[in-house]
């Protein structure tokens, strides 16, 4: 049996190459050297908050529940205190994007919310309103005061976790919300009047099925989102979930399940008026791409802020260190805090990107969108033909995963819904022997 007729949920590639494959950086590049020839006229600014109230089953994220506030304020301040060295390195910059993630940002409190606007503001630059700025959220913080301070900065999209809207099944996917805090959270977030709100949403979760997850779709659909994200589940190693047992068992009924469930929620929300962006991503049909004109992850750079945050230019993905388990990611976040100024000055952990895995990265990127990869820009951008350079995409195109519209390559209906097997089959060997190398802590 090949990897393509493996079980299609073999791994969510939200960034390439991923952050197991990146290895300590020796001697360590400064930042000024590695930014000295990138384009910086429209970047992406990431913030990254490591904190939660609580650890979902689910989640392997880098992220701390329910820290202690004086680790919170020094992160804060220490979040300042890496912004000057990285504004300085860098340069002027304009951002075209901005996101803050975790974790769950609105952990802050509102004080220290505008804190975290402040520092993007008056050291970064960040120009409120101008960049299309996300904001992640949960049903707990999603609190009015909260949500003043992200409005009066000119938020423009906040995204929540709901995961299902029975109570029953949250709990199943290791989340202990309920459905009176969902709501009340939703009417404050339709309150603010944020020009675009993303739900979140699982399916796989144990005990569900094909009518508990139509009540979902619905319930969901009664708010009108601008934008829903539908994920399957994975359970991985050290995560709540992983420790209640195997999470490499092949279980093929559960890949059946999760197929027809991601069918389903497909469907639906093409009918209700949704437009498909990616395996994961619907957005109404009436609104414009979310990423617009001015940015393209897969041809612009993001700087990154926090101890989880990545950041990339063309030849370089650079990080902290990366963990999972309570533990180390508390280790991280107490060694972060520690910092003296002046290593922030420098990339310290990252994966330096050759031609080769270039050009790789930007068929991974375009072709997971169901856009897909324009092999007229990707000649613009190499100097080289797209198929010449990766003819191993023709035994997805002989399993009717993948077409060529005009010079478009895109995948079909199915192959969207394969992406996390198409995009882990995609990794190029290098980059895969460091993955398998690297120890999860």
């Amino acid at each position: 049996m090949t990897v393509l007729d493996g079980s299609p949920y073999q791994g969510y590639l939200y960034a390439y190459p991923h952050k197991t494959a990146y290895r300590r950086l020796e001697p360590r590049p400064p930042l000024r050297e590695v930014w000295q020839a990138e384009p910086r006229d429209r970047l992406f600014l990431y913030v990254h908050v490591p904190f939660c109230e609580m650890r979902c089953g689910f989640c392997n994220l880098f992220t701390r529940a329910r820290p202690p506030a004086e680790q919170v304020s020094d992160y804060l301040r220490q979040l300042r205190v890496q912004a000057e060295q990285v504004a300085a390195a860098i340069g002027p910059a304009r951002y075209a994007r901005a996101a803050f993630g975790g974790g769950t940002p609105t952990y802050l409190t509102a004080a220290e919310l505008d804190e975290l606007y402040a520092v993007t503001r008056d050291v970064m630059g960040l120009r409120p309103g101008e960049a299309g700025l996300s904001v992640e959220t949960s049903p707990a913080t999603a609190t009015d005061d909260r949500l003043a301070v992200l409005a009066a900065h000119g938020t423009h999209r906040v995204s929540m976790g709901v995961q299902s809207f029975l109570d029953a099944e949250a709990h199943a996917a290791g989340r202990p919300q309920n459905r009176v805090e969902v709501d009340r959270a939703l009417d404050a977030l339709r309150a603010a009047r944020f020009p675009v709100l993303n739900l979140d949403l699982i399916y796989g979760i144990p005990g569900q099925t094909s009518r508990t997850w139509e009540y979902s779709l619905e319930t969901a659909l009664q708010w009108r989102p601008e934008e829903i994200f539908l994920y399957p589940l994975y359970v991985r190693p050290l995560t709540g979930l992983g420790r209640r047992g195997d999470p490499d068992a092949p279980d093929d009924d559960w890949d059946r399940q999760r197929l027809e469930l991601y069918r389903q929620g497909r469907d639906r929300l093409l009918a209700a008026g949704y437009r498909q962006l990616s395996m994961r991503q619907f957005r109404r049909r009436e609104l414009p791409d979310p990423d617009g004109p001015d940015y393209s992850c897969q041809d612009d750079g993001m700087v990154g802020l926090g101890c989880g945050a990545r950041s990339y230019t063309r030849q370089l993905h650079y990080s902290f260190d990366y963990a999972v388990s309570v533990r180390e990611v508390r280790g991280i976040i107490d060694d972060y805090v520690r910092r003296p100024a002046g290593d922030f000055a420098y990339a310290e952990v990252g994966f330096a990107l050759d031609g080769a895995e270039q050009r790789l990265r930007w068929l991974v990127k375009s072709l997971l969108r169901a856009d897909g990869a324009d092999a007229d820009a990707y000649q613009a951008q190499f100097g080289t033909e797209l198929a010449t350079d990766h003819p191993h995409l023709t035994a997805i195109e002989a399993r009717g995963w993948v077409g060529w519209d005009g010079p478009i390559l895109k995948l079909t209906p199915e192959g969207l819904g394969r992406s996390d097997l198409i995009g882990p089959w995609l990794i190029s060997d290098t980059v895969r022997a460091a993955m398998a190398q690297a120890v999860l802590r």
